[in-house]
């Protein structure tokens, strides 16, 4: 890393590091507006969940919606520039609220009352590099599933550039079109490579798909011009029991500074596999999750 790891316990590294965010800020939630979607169009999403697995949307164009795509975005390179993980964006409110604002849709999605998975990600694929997203992947499997093909669980998976076929945009196989999807047979792939679909994406649009439904990201072209940032993170069913993963989070409440930097330390750690992780991160991130959790601060709908 390009800083001292004792640094980075301190919020006021990370306020300096990007001044234009917040950090746990209470008054910055005050007026957060959530996205609402009429009765006819819910039940078009929830069908879309259930028949093809996922569903595209976007985002409001009003003010009250609106959200700083390309603040963000810089802000994942500047980490990646500073050889930092990328998934410390999460430290900043800015990198929640896009997720707050879905509340309702993921709510109808669930059932009602749902929870915050610590299961979050932020990616900048570089065509530059070579680099890709992650490989072929059910996040959950069938056990995301209830018996009438609606979610235990699902993931929302936000761009905050512009995602292309060159530059490392999601790919997803249909779940009508997956002959194993949301069986025993799940890891046997049977698909037809012509039901494969490319999600090209913009800032201000999202994806919510359940975790049972085979997806991956693709590998950047050179020609993929500028990297592909996006961030996405997992819900459950507020009656999945036992959770699928811990500590669950409640909807709509502020983190402390301190409990973002464990559940990052946790993201680390529990996605070692995909990255190479240095030693000296390694080790800050064992040490944090170590010490026990708190709660949240909760805000009004």
């Amino acid at each position: 890393m390009n800083v001292d790891v004792n640094q980075l316990r301190t919020p006021e590294f990370w306020q300096n590091f990007a001044p234009q965010l917040h950090i746990a800020d209470l008054s910055f939630f005050r007026n957060l507006q959530l996205l609402k979607l009429s009765p006819d169009e819910l039940e078009t999403v929830a069908e879309l969940m259930k028949v093809e697995g996922y569903f595209q949307a976007h985002f409001s164009s009003s003010p009250e919606l609106s959200v700083n795509y390309a603040l963000l975005a810089q802000t994942v390179r500047s980490l990646v520039a500073a050889n930092l993980s990328p998934v410390f964006a999460f430290l900043y409110d800015e990198f929640w609220v896009p997720f707050y604002k879905l509340h309702r849709i993921i709510s109808t999605l669930l059932g009602g009352e749902y929870f915050f998975l610590p299961d979050f990600w932020v990616w900048n694929v570089d065509p530059a590099k070579g680099e890709r997203g992650w490989r072929p992947h059910r996040d959950k499997g069938r056990w995301a599933l209830l018996p009438d093909g609606m979610p235990r669980s699902l993931t929302v998976w936000i761009p905050l550039s512009n995602a292309t076929t060159l530059n490392g945009c999601v790919y997803i196989v249909p779940a009508c079109d997956d002959p194993t999807y949301g069986t025993e047979e799940e890891a046997d792939w049977r698909f037809e490579y012509s039901s494969i679909r490319a999600l090209p994406a913009r800032p201000g649009e999202f994806f919510m798909w359940n975790q049972a439904v085979l997806h991956w990201g693709s590998k950047a072209s050179p020609r993929g011009g500028e990297s592909r940032i996006s961030m996405a993170f997992e819900f459950q069913r507020a009656d999945v029991q036992p959770p699928f993963n811990q500590p669950l989070m409640q909807p709509l409440g502020i983190i402390s500074f301190e409990e973002r930097l464990k559940l990052v330390a946790k993201q680390i750690l529990q996605y070692k596999s995909m990255y190479q992780l240095e030693p000296e991160l390694q080790e800050f991130a064992e040490s944090l999750i170590a010490v026990p959790t708190s709660g949240t601060v909760a805000i009004s709908e």
